[in-house]
């Protein structure tokens, strides 16, 4: 259920908190340039490094579906050559400086991310545009991504946590594009053409849906006046952005087996949660990591250490743009799956039945709230923050109002989000493994 750039920005908003003083001070400014870009800067003089992402809606969400994996190939050549460079022109241009840029998708969205001391951001900014507005899309580039993208999902058929993962995402997303791998599939991935790139590219990598962030040693000014210069003429295609809806209520709860032949099993149980706009969301967060958060979690006591059922086990909250999801996940010898899946259940019950305890409710808050300063202790960490809650349509509070959220959380919220959304039978489930 975790999509790549979805678990490097969503995991930041899930922790994230800021110190929150009547006096704080703004995260960052945020403006609208004429042509439809969200700006958004945080001043951090006394870092030297400038960290840049300019994050588009062009996710695997818009893949036709005869497509699928066509947003991941566009991101995984998008910095393979321009109109001006090569690929290996770029690479040696920005490590010249002892600068990063690379660009990838996920199923939301598309980003491309530059680090770079603040002496050498000219540079840097000039490639990022050259990459932005005048991406090349190589035939041999795009043929080789090709072919090492199909590498990557046949690995992963070795792996049974991507497996079930896999299997998992259309139980819980029914028909919305969620319920569809972002890499796509070997087969579908093996029909895309430049031409197919090239029509995605020009349509979807567009001003009108882009954020772009900047963070460290430079001012608002020097910002705006350097993202003016190079994407300020920007234009946006004819046609309108296209919309996608939000994940519709999934059908009744399913069960699926894959067979491998493994000596453990792999049990993924899902279902449809909420986003962090719903009231439930912070009790949904805390009963979570109450459940199985952590090495003090119900689960974790009860499955691994107590019972010796599992080699780990775990839950968490996923929110995406266009829906979320709640996933509880453990791995165990094949022979105790049918016990270790009746003690999940039961501990799915039980929160529902039963108010927790003082000392789990203040170990998870003071967790979730004091895990932030660990998560955004760079420019690069901060821009991807940024670019999240901007997104996600959280706005710029969205850490005071974390931290304020979390802090709410009463035992009988917990209990009663427990009630709602850790019903056992409301669970999809899926086993990895060999079964007798």
């Amino acid at each position: 259920m975790k999509r790549a750039l979805t678990v490097v920005l969503v995991l930041l908003l899930l922790a994230a908190i800021v110190p929150a003083t009547p006096t704080a001070a703004p995260l960052a400014h945020r403006e609208v340039l004429g042509n439809g870009i969200v700006l958004l800067v945080a001043e951090r003089p006394a870092i030297p490094i400038v960290a840049v992402r300019v994050y588009t809606r062009a996710g695997a969400v818009l893949d036709p579906p005869d497509k699928g994996g066509l947003a991941n190939l566009m991101g995984a050549t998008l910095t393979r050559g321009t109109a001006s460079r090569t690929g290996p022109a770029l690479d040696a241009a920005i490590e010249f400086v002892g600068g990063a840029l690379g660009a990838s998708a996920d199923s939301d969205g598309m980003i491309v991310s530059l680090s770079v001391l603040k002496k050498d951001l000219d540079l840097g900014l000039d490639l990022l545009q050259e990459v932005v507005l005048s991406a090349a899309f190589p035939e041999a580039e795009v043929k080789r991504k090709v072919s090492q993208i199909q590498a990557a999902i046949k690995r992963s058929e070795e792996n049974p946590e991507a497996v079930a993962a896999r299997a998992l995402s259309p139980l819980v997303y029914d028909r919305h594009p969620y319920g569809r791998p972002a890499e796509g599939t070997v087969e579908s991935v093996g029909k895309l053409t430049r031409d197919d790139v090239v029509a995605f590219y020009r349509e979807r990598v567009r001003p009108d849906t882009a954020i772009i962030a900047v963070v460290g040693a430079i001012t608002v000014d020097e910002a705006r006046q350097a993202i003016q210069k190079r994407l300020g003429g920007w234009t946006a295609p004819a046609s309108p952005p296209l919309s996608v809806p939000e994940a519709p209520p999934g059908p009744s709860p399913q069960q699926k087996t894959v067979t491998r032949e493994l000596t453990q099993a792999t049990i993924l149980m899902g279902r449809q949660a909420v986003r962090q706009v719903h009231p439930d969301y912070f009790p949904l967060l805390v009963a979570s990591y109450i459940l199985g958060g952590g090495s003090a979690s119900r689960l974790y006591g009860r499955v691994r250490d107590e019972g010796g059922q599992a080699y780990a086990v775990y839950s968490y909250v996923s929110p995406a743009r266009y829906g979320a999801s709640f996933v509880v996940s453990a791995q165990t010898r094949t022979a105790e799956v049918p016990r270790v899946v009746d003690t999940l259940q039961k501990e799915l019950a039980r929160m529902g039945r039963e108010p927790v305890t003082d000392r789990e409710l203040g170990l998870a808050k003071s967790y979730l709230i004091g895990s932030f300063p660990f998560r955004l202790d760079t420019s690069s960490k901060v821009a991807n923050f940024l670019v999240a809650i901007e997104s996600q349509g959280l706005a710029l509070d969205y850490a005071d109002r974390y931290r304020a959220g979390v802090g709410r959380v009463t035992a009988a919220d917990v209990q009663r989000v427990a009630g709602t959304y850790f019903m056992p039978d409301h669970f999809n489930r899926v086993v990895v493994g060999k079964l007798p």
